[in-house]
């Protein structure tokens, strides 16, 4: 596929047919899709061979989820799941307390995060001026991306931060080897940030739920895609394993759920657990040594950060979230499977090859399947 501007697109799940779930995607089949929600990233690409700690070879970079809000983002209703906890994703423990997201949400390596922490205080401080608050408690996640990257060489800056602030965009958004996903590994492929949405019945209020994953987690024999026994068709015999210190099974996924339904904090706590039902259905199991975890957050309710008197918001009443929660989970699968399909073959430090997932046997079998089913 070829852009407007002539450079090469690689496919979509949906552009090759392939449909995860029964809801429509919004427009952009995006998490930019919830109305104000922007995307920015920074990648790192640099040197290739030997491993020099301090000089690379280099692939990772961090990549910025912005509620909306004109300047800094306005606080948002907030909640949060572990589905295994060998992973980090900062800021939690006030979330769980106030209920409020009061940041972007950053995503980078493991041992980035706190660089990218102190930055996003800093960027605050520039950004809101004298309005801003005298402590900051940014969230900020992390996957390990070791395998291809100089991870102890600390080459995320606050620069790159400031780089993914000035480029985050509503509308489509950049998935595969970008931001923070540049050096990760998703069932044995190339993997990274991806994507979806879906969108639900006017019926059912018409809301959007809108999801962004950074995917290094999985074994290869058990990636599934809408059913398809995709990672067993597909083994290392045919598309060889990246060569990696980690044991089997290591790995973790951070996931971005955002909404514009208007939820209270334990009611995004609720939507962000069905997250893990499309984890997996992917295959992904939230095994001993992965970090698997789940933010959600609200767009709807405004006001939220007067700080006396009382705020009237608005919720919906609990049986209406079971659509949001199906939305969800199909929005998470399909936001895997667009990372997978994104990401393109790398070679990083020692010369370590990831391939990517390759299109045409992937589309050979969810064709055969279809035909078969």
């Amino acid at each position: 596929m070829t852009s407007a501007d002539g450079a090469t697109v690689r496919p979509r799940a949906r552009d090759l047919g392939v449909r995860i779930g029964q809801m429509q995607p919004g427009r952009h089949n995006a998490i930019t899709d919830v109305d104000g929600v922007r995307v920015g990233h920074a990648t790192i690409v640099r040197g290739e061979g030997r491993l020099e700690v301090g000089s690379g070879p280099v692939r990772t970079g961090v990549t910025l989820v912005l509620p909306p809000g004109e300047g800094w983002p306005r606080p948002a209703f907030a909640g949060c799941h572990r589905l295994n906890g060998n992973g980090e994703l900062t800021g939690l423990e006030w979330i769980r307390e106030s209920g409020l997201l009061t940041s972007p949400v950053a995503i980078t390596n493991t041992h980035s995060v706190g660089t990218v922490r102190d930055a996003l205080i800093a960027l605050e401080r520039r950004v809101r001026g004298a309005e801003a608050p005298r402590w900051s408690l940014p969230v900020v996640g992390e996957t390990w991306d070791g395998v291809l990257n100089d991870i102890d060489g600390f080459h995320v800056t606050a620069a790159h931060v400031d780089d993914a602030w000035a480029s985050a965009a509503s509308g489509p958004v950049a998935e595969g080897n970008v931001g923070g996903g540049t050096g990760m590994i998703c069932h044995g492929f190339k993997g990274g940030i991806g994507t979806a949405s879906r969108v639900l019945a006017e019926a059912d209020g018409g809301y959007t739920v809108g999801v962004l994953v950074q995917a290094n987690y999985g074994r290869r024999s058990r990636l599934a895609v809408a059913g398809v026994p995709v990672g067993e068709r597909i083994g290392p015999q045919e598309v060889p394993l990246p060569g990696s210190p980690a044991p089997p099974g290591a790995g973790s996924i951070i996931v971005v759920v955002a909404t514009d339904a208007p939820l209270l904090p334990h009611q995004c706590r609720r939507v962000a657990q069905r997250a893990a039902f499309g984890i997996a259905r992917t295959g992904g199991a939230g095994e001993n040594s992965s970090g698997d975890l789940i933010f959600c957050f609200s767009t709807a309710n405004r006001g939220l950060d007067t700080s006396e008197g009382t705020i009237a918001v608005e919720f919906l009443a609990n049986p209406e979230l079971d659509e949001l929660f199906y939305a969800t989970i199909e929005a998470t699968e399909a936001s895997i499977v667009n990372a997978l399909l994104a990401a393109e073959t790398t070679v990083g430090r020692e010369g370590r090859v990831v391939h990517a997932l390759p299109h045409d046997r992937f589309e050979e079998l969810m064709q055969s399947s279809a035909r078969s089913g």
